[in-house]
């Protein structure tokens, strides 16, 4: 999908997530000097990038605003920059646990609102950002946001805003969770008796080209997995083992229910 970039973004806020996502826009074409970063600390973001240390008079014309501050930091952030958001002011939001009807409340008078939950591989355009917003948002708005996403990696619309949490759990918490498989992989080919080094490089390379390999596969990762296991071999004799009472699927089931759990706690304000 081509992009089609923003007339203006301002960033609120540059952060680990948001500077991931404007590092890949920038590197797919996005013109630096269409970009302005809201930034207290006054630290240069990008050659070209405008960082400001307090609100601008007024937004250009057509602006597309990207929320990428602390949630707790909505209620201030609103107060000085709803009076500059227009009918033609477009809102993206990546603010955890911050439901629309809360943005809506906090920036009436702002054009479209979109929610996105963006994980870190964004950074490398392969990345997963689930987006959603009011069903009136026009087709052409819905198109015009996924091209904008689009360099990121996957955009997924999720029609349910309850379901966020569970969104979260699985693909903005998931990289953190991958991460640690694919150390705990490495260290128990270290427990085999295979050097440290030698078994974490092995460990990667396996999981990347794994990966590679299912991402271009018409069958699905469990048909995939019974391909490589050859009866009453070695595959299949561990397969065995993650398999039994459904051990891996319980593990994760409560790895992800306990991250989504803790979603909702921090959205009652707990």
């Amino acid at each position: 999908m081509t992009p089609i970039w923003p007339d203006h973004l301002f960033l609120v806020g540059c952060g680990n997530m948001a500077g991931q996502m404007l590092a890949r826009w920038l590197a797919c074409g996005l013109d630096p000097a269409r970009v302005t970063v809201l930034r207290p600390s006054g630290k240069p973001v990008a050659e070209g990038v405008q960082v400001v240390t307090d609100y601008p008079s007024a937004l250009p014309a057509r602006t597309t605003v990207l929320l990428g501050m602390k949630p707790y930091q909505l209620g201030d952030v609103a107060a000085s920059l709803a009076p500059l958001c227009g009918g033609d002011t477009r809102i993206v939001s990546i603010l955890a646990g911050t439901r629309l009807a809360e943005l809506r409340a906090r920036f009436a008078q702002a054009g479209e609102i979109v929610r996105a939950m963006p994980n870190l591989p964004v950074g490398i355009g392969e990345g997963v950002t689930a987006l959603h917003a009011d069903a009136a948002l026009p087709a052409a708005s819905r198109g015009a946001v996924e091209a904008f996403i689009a360099p990121l990696g996957l955009a997924e619309w999720i029609a349910d805003e309850g379901q966020f949490n569970e969104v979260t759990a699985l693909s903005g918490c998931g990289p953190a969770f991958l991460f640690r498989f694919i150390d705990a992989f490495a260290r128990a080919g270290e427990a085999l008796g295979l050097p440290a080094d030698q078994s974490a490089r092995m460990a990667l390379a396996t999981v990347r080209g794994s990966a590679s390999m299912a991402a271009r596969a018409s069958e699905s990762p469990a048909i995939l997995a019974d391909r490589v296991a050859s009866p009453g071999g070695m595959t299949r004799q561990g397969l065995n083992v993650l398999d039994a009472d459904e051990r891996l699927l319980k593990l994760l089931t409560d790895t992800l229910a306990a991250a989504r759990d803790r979603g909702e706690e921090m959205a009652r304000g707990g």
